[in-house]
């Protein structure tokens, strides 16, 4: 899809900003006829070479970052480039980004710009995406945070507290640790979205005298906000690894609880299998064959001492 966004601007005959969102090899073609440009590639794009990713052009300048798609449900790493000239500002990008949307909207309602003014729009509303991503992001770490330390609920009417089935449990628990792990995973990519936009900031301030382009110190001032940003996405980061190890603390939990009602159980049967087995003997001489009550003497001993292990444990808050 090709847009042309700024077109009859004062700057130039064409248009200030055209927008590349997964062109085809016509609008490619037309785009270059258009501005004399050679538009990169995706897979050109995708290169992770700082030397590809920020390059000096004949008049202008080459830059990508990787760019995150922002559907926490799905995201994606994709490619985003700028070709950045004193006349044309060209956008190749393959997914939908909001902060595209909300730059043409502020570019309208100012009444357009140069290409260094658009393109410095265009970096405020795509940190401005990330900061409402990590903020998102923030919101949902609290939520799994309360899911893991609430794990134990009360039941409304109950005197004590309700444990649900283990079965459901260990479901409760695998959902948690995928929560943790998609959140971690959205977290990593928008801290490469990040540092490439990090690098390409200063990259840009760098040059502008070179394309007379104006820089009203608004680069530093999306400097500053993509070092805020990195220093948020590095505590949501290390909160992830915290409620990581959490709910692995408790799963750990869960096992020994499994394992200490096994230890209970077999604890239990020792006593009885021990009685049973020295009166299932059937030496000549011994009393208790000759006695009336024998057969329940036995059952009776048997059942007390399974018993009296079961109320040991139970006074000491085994179980």
């Amino acid at each position: 899809m090709l847009n042309f966004h700024g077109a009859g601007s004062a700057v130039g005959s064409g248009p200030v900003w055209i927008d590349l969102y997964d062109p085809s090899a016509e609008e490619v073609a037309q785009v270059e006829a258009t501005t004399g440009l050679r538009i990169p590639t995706r897979q050109a794009l995708s290169e992770v070479e700082t030397s590809s990713r920020l390059r000096r052009l004949k008049g202008g300048l080459s830059l990508s970052t990787p760019m995150i798609t922002f559907e926490q449900a799905d995201s994606q790493l994709k490619p985003l480039g700028f070709l950045l000239t004193k006349d044309h500002l060209v956008t190749i990008r393959f997914h939908d980004l909001r902060a595209f949307t909300s730059a043409a909207q502020r570019i309208s309602e100012e009444g357009g710009g140069d290409p260094a003014e658009t393109f410095i729009v265009l970096l405020e509303e795509l940190v401005d995406s990330l900061a409402d991503a990590l903020e998102e992001m923030a919101a949902d770490l609290d939520s799994v945070s309360s899911r893991i330390f609430d794990f134990d609920v009360r039941g409304p009417s109950a005197k004590r507290m309700e444990q649900p089935p283990p079965r459901r449990r260990d479901l409760a628990l695998r959902r948690i640790l995928r929560a943790i792990s998609r959140r971690g995973k959205v977290l990593g990519k928008v801290r490469a979205s990040l540092l490439g936009l990090e690098r390409i900031v200063p990259f840009v301030a760098s040059a502008c005298d070179g394309l007379q382009l104006t820089d009203d110190g608004r680069f530093e001032t999306i400097r500053r906000d993509i070092e805020s940003l990195d220093e948020f996405e590095t505590r949501l980061a290390e909160n992830v690894q915290f409620l990581l190890d959490a709910a692995l603390g408790l799963i750990n939990i869960e096992q020994n609880n499994v394992f200490r009602v096994l230890t209970v159980v077999s604890v239990v049967g020792v006593p009885p299998t021990l009685i049973a087995s020295m009166y299932g003997m059937n030496f000549k001489h011994m009393p208790e064959l000759e006695w009336t009550y024998g057969y329940p003497y036995a059952l009776g001993l048997i059942v007390l001492s399974a018993l009296m292990p079961i109320v040991y444990f139970r006074i000491k808050g085994w179980f």
